[in-house]
């Protein structure tokens, strides 16, 4: 089985360090945001830092993206699709000062800082003076995607992700604890949502893509917004 090293090492010169910091900062900012509000677990496990060692997943932030980009150099490959995770920060609502309020607070922040960074990503390809095909604008464009595409994803109203978090804190405590216990599920439904129903209703001769009209259309429109703010073309 013939590899590609140059286009491997091509490809992650221009992927990883947006996937990294993405991740890790996405991670970092519930830790900080949990420690200001009370809990300071992840500040004692020393995850309240922007150290991308210290969030690092073996699976979720070196194994399944090296695997997806090396999947997109094969003979027959439908394209680039690269997607990743780190290691979950370990937050203690009950010791929030007010749980159900800064539940949503520290949920939220995880997204929020993705969004920063797409905004700050848009603002540095618009003052970019480097061509379109160099490797710093590939970069930066990336990290556009990468940001969004996070954001509006753990957004999804569906425990464990983060916009889960926020409708439980959201809901009345009746309603609430039998929709948080839908956690244990949560990957379950994901797995089946995202990569088994399109191939199973594709097999049957139909196209059923959750994630196409969940997660594609709202990150389309939000890079366009972000790149319209900065003029970029």
């Amino acid at each position: 089985m013939d590899i590609d090293f140059a286009t491997v090492i091509d490809i992650a010169s221009i992927f990883v360090v947006p996937i990294l910091l993405a991740v890790t900062l996405h991670e970092a900012a519930h830790g900080w945001v949990a420690w200001k509000l009370g809990d300071d677990t992840a500040y004692k496990l020393g995850r309240v830092t922007f150290n991308p060692l210290r969030h690092i997943d073996p699976v979720g932030t070196i194994l399944i993206p090296a695997l997806l980009v090396y999947a997109s150099t094969r003979p027959g490959s439908t394209g680039l699709f690269v997607f990743g995770w780190a290691k979950p920060v370990p937050v203690h609502f009950g010791r929030l000062g007010s749980p159900r309020r800064d539940m949503i607070l520290v949920a939220a922040a995880g997204p929020g800082t993705n969004l920063i960074l797409a905004i700050l990503s848009g603002a540095a390809l618009a003052l970019s003076p480097f061509p379109d095909s160099s490797t710093i604008n590939q970069s930066l464009e990336f990290a556009l995607l990468i940001n969004v595409l996070l954001a509006i994803f753990n957004m999804l109203p569906l425990p464990p992700l983060d916009g889960g978090r926020v409708v439980v804190g959201l809901l009345p405590a009746a309603l609430a604890r039998p929709f948080g216990e839908l956690e244990r599920y949560g990957f379950f439904i994901l797995v089946g949502l995202i990569f088994i129903l399109p191939r199973v209703s594709g097999a049957l001769g139909f196209r059923v893509n959750p994630f196409v009209w969940l997660i594609g259309g709202p990150t389309d429109y939000v890079i366009g917004i972000i790149t319209s703010m900065m003029g970029v073309s």
